[in-house]
């Protein structure tokens, strides 16, 4: 949204409130004249004032979390952000009293419902279709795109819908279509004894999550289960994204208007024998989709392989509004690249990553990632701790190869790659007005 890297901006932990001064880039369009809106998260100021009944401490809250009823929830505190509508909802598993979802809901004299199922303790049966978040942020983008279908004025909809994300409760018949092929899904990606080259928040945080799902402890079938609950969201969010494409079809905006696809981070699903997230940057937390289209201008049906970050999406669609980037911006535009074809199949040389205390608890872990088209390190730092792998040979990164001899060679490079990486973050602002 800012074309930053979250230490510029402040914000580097969930639960902490985007600076005013940060310049979004809805922001910028709404100045331009666009219309902007949005339907379900955001998430760039905190939602719930939890801090606020237990105090800051974490280590001393009677106990993990505060109760739903001690809560302090509302509507994440906005900036100007350029939005003239604004459809929140934080997380349809929470009710929010600000919640336009659930307010829909209510309108509707339905009352959200995600029972337990019998066959598996962490899989519930998710809404109705009908009467789904995932329904409902795409109800609001395709009322806003009919809206706007004639209108003088260009437009931005953010669809933010929550899934596909833990807890699993993808809605019931998406889910049981893979009860019969069960046997035919795959294990999530776990050796065992990787932990134990390995920081030991890694090993620390699967047993902790114990309490909620044994990994180590589970049957085959129970962890194929979770896959399967996980993959029933996609099916179900994908069926809701056809509805909003045929909407654009059908009211003769397709051609004219930018489509970009993507995900704030992966999913573990049992990846490293872990399902939530924390300090750990593998592939299939950082790795997300992305997918671009635009009439003629992006070319379809083409596949590239560089190497890309969020922060990049931009300066991306400043481009394709044809305005100035911001002054604060640090990240690059994909429209070049988008546009060229598929002449060149690189962009980056390298990916970051940052991770400081975002999910803060009661051993915090501060680490930094560069990834590069073959090997990948991440750095746990004042712990004298690291990862390091080989992807050609260890795609699943299993092994780390932190206090392998044979890769010091490697280690020492991906570390100064890392150094130059970290100090291109800082900020650019205020801008340069002179020479001296």
């Amino acid at each position: 949204m800012t074309g930053r890297y979250p230490v510029t901006t402040r914000l580097r932990q969930n639960g902490q409130d985007i600076p005013a001064d940060e310049v979004l880039v809805t922001k910028t369009l709404s100045d331009d004249g666009y219309r902007c809106g949005l339907s379900g998260k955001l998430h760039l100021s905190a939602c719930h004032r939890g801090y606020e009944v237990f105090g800051r401490d974490r280590a001393d809250w009677p106990r993990e979390y505060p109760t739903e009823e001690e809560f302090m929830w509302g509507q994440e505190r906005r900036i100007d952000d350029g939005y003239c509508e604004f459809h929140w909802d934080h997380a349809p598993c929470h009710d929010h009293p600000q919640s336009s979802y659930r307010r829909w809901l209510l309108e509707k004299g339905v009352k959200f419902e995600t029972p337990r199922r019998a066959d598996h303790p962490q899989v519930f049966d998710g809404m109705p279709s009908e009467h789904h978040q995932t329904t409902y942020c795409v109800d609001k983008a395709i009322g806003f795109m009919e809206s706007y279908k004639d209108s003088l004025f260009p437009w931005l909809f953010s669809v933010n819908m929550f899934d596909p994300h833990f807890p699993f409760t993808p809605v019931r018949e998406y889910f049981e279509r893979y009860l019969p092929m069960l046997d035919d899904l795959p294990e999530p990606a776990y050796a065992d004894g990787e932990h134990d080259s390995k920081p030991p928040c890694h090993g620390r945080h699967m047993e902790g999550q114990a309490k909620s799902f044994n990994f180590l402890g589970s049957a085959p079938r129970d962890r194929k289960m979770l896959t399967a609950a996980y993959w029933a969201m996609i099916d179900h969010m994908d069926f809701q994204i056809g509805r909003l494409l045929e909407a654009l079809e059908r009211t003769g905006q397709k051609d004219r208007t930018a489509v970009i696809f993507t995900s704030d981070h992966g999913e573990l699903l049992g990846d490293h024998g872990l399902y939530h997230k924390g300090p750990f940057l593998y592939d299939c937390a950082i790795k997300v989709p992305l997918i671009v289209s635009y009439g003629r201008a992006v070319p379809a049906n083409v596949r590239r392989k560089a190497l890309v970050e969020l922060g990049d999406l931009a300066p991306t669609v400043l481009d394709i509004a044809g305005l100035p980037r911001n002054a604060g911006m640090q990240a690059r535009s994909l429209w070049p690249f988008l546009t060229d074809g598929g002449a060149a199949d690189s962009f980056r040389e390298d990916v970051y990553c940052e991770y400081y205390n975002s999910n803060p608890d009661a051993s915090p872990s501060y680490c930094t990632m560069v990834r590069d088209g073959r090997h990948k390190l991440t750095a746990f730092h004042g712990q004298n701790l690291g990862e390091l792998y080989d992807l050609g040979k260890d795609p699943n990164e299993h092994v780390n190869l932190w206090n392998d001899k044979a890769y010091a060679g490697v280690k020492l490079a991906m570390y100064q790659r890392l150094c130059d990486r970290m100090a291109q973050t800082a900020d650019p602002l205020p801008k340069r007005n002179g020479y001296y």
